[in-house]
């Protein structure tokens, strides 16, 4: 546990050093909440953009910090040293997930203290199950990240794929535009990035609707086991 806490430790230091994944993933999200705050007319426009925000620190770290870091570290090496050493790569995988994970939580609660503090939402929905939804999309975007790692064979070629998939989920999943002032060809064409349905399911818990997304939860629940299958049967170590 000692060498986990350490590997931990050491992911929070190399991150703070570069930043990349502090701004995409704590104060962008941070700052557009703030933004539409100002924007949202009622609660039920604040509480949905809330939901929405709030997925956009698990992209960053899940699509973007988690591949880039891990084909990093296999390309330079570290992963093949630490194997020949009695302290086990998979600690240091282990820690980078954990680290990208909390980054995430601490993403999401930032904020919600923004929309509650600072523009006076009102959650009225379930926090349980709200909790349980941003679980799940959590792990089926990292998921998709660890597949990125596992199946791309340089740190630049992972660079080009994690853009090519988290600039148009950005944009278009309704994570900083939503979907309803979409031209309705950009919102058929949203409903094939997973955070879209990750995005109306916390919607739905947010707000206390019936729950009828199921084709969603499917889908996020597919990605998950997929993801987490291949990337356990395709990751290398060096």
């Amino acid at each position: 546990m000692r060498t986990f806490w350490l590997f931990y430790t050491a992911e929070f230091k190399l991150s703070l050093r570069e930043m990349s994944s502090f701004i995409f993933g704590l104060f962008l999200p941070i700052g557009l909440m703030a933004l539409m705050g100002f924007l949202a007319s009622s609660n039920e426009e604040l509480t949905s953009s809330f939901a929405a925000v709030a997925t956009i620190g698990l992209v960053a770290t899940g699509v973007m910090s988690l591949p880039l870091s891990l084909s990093s570290y296999r390309e330079r090496k570290v992963l093949k040293r630490y194997k020949v050493t009695p302290v086990s790569p998979s600690q240091l995988l282990l820690a980078h997930v954990a680290y990208c994970f909390s980054l995430s939580i601490i993403s999401m609660l930032s904020v919600y203290l923004v929309a509650t503090l600072g523009f006076g939402m009102e959650f009225v929905g379930s926090h349980m199950r709200f909790i349980l939804f941003y679980v799940l999309v959590m792990i089926s975007i990292h998921a998709i990240g660890m597949v990125i790692a596992s199946l791309s064979p340089r740190e630049k070629t992972t660079g080009a794929i994690s853009s090519a998939i988290f600039f148009p989920m950005f944009l278009l999943s309704g994570a900083t535009i939503p979907l309803s002032v979409m031209p309705n060809a950009l919102e058929s064409l949203a409903q094939i990035f997973p955070l879209t349905h990750g995005i109306q399911l916390l919607q739905t818990a947010v707000q206390q609707q019936p729950f009828d997304h199921w084709f969603s939860l499917f889908i996020l629940l597919i990605i998950t086991v997929i993801g987490v299958v291949v990337s356990i049967r395709s990751f290398k170590w060096e």
